[in-house]
């Protein structure tokens, strides 16, 4: 399915299924993002459980844009057009800004 096919297609399941309190969605997305990284800080990186995790938190974070009244592809375009300008380095494999370091 293509991408904003399938941005469309959770966003109405969201609105079918009720799901519109952003308190509570941002909530999912935390637990989600919790789940993610009790995976990954057990060395875990391959698993259906990360797998799950990563899909659940693109779910929650398409739908919690709709509820808010944004677009997510225009969330990351606009991310990214911000972080494709920064300086900086990479120290032990994360990007760290300049002056953060």
């Amino acid at each position: 399915m293509e991408p904003d096919v399938l941005f469309d297609v959770i966003k109405q399941w969201g609105r079918d299924k009720g799901i519109n309190n952003p308190d509570k969605q941002t909530l999912k997305l935390l637990e989600e993002s919790g789940e993610l990284a009790s995976e990954l800080c057990r060395g875990r990186y391959k698993t259906a459980e990360v797998e799950d995790a990563l899909g659940d938190i693109g779910v929650v974070w398409i739908i919690l844009s709709d509820i808010l009244g944004y677009d997510p592809i225009d969330c990351l375009s606009e991310a990214y057009h911000v972080i494709e300008k920064r300086k900086g380095k990479n120290i032990s494999g994360s990007f760290v800004k300049d002056g953060e370091c």
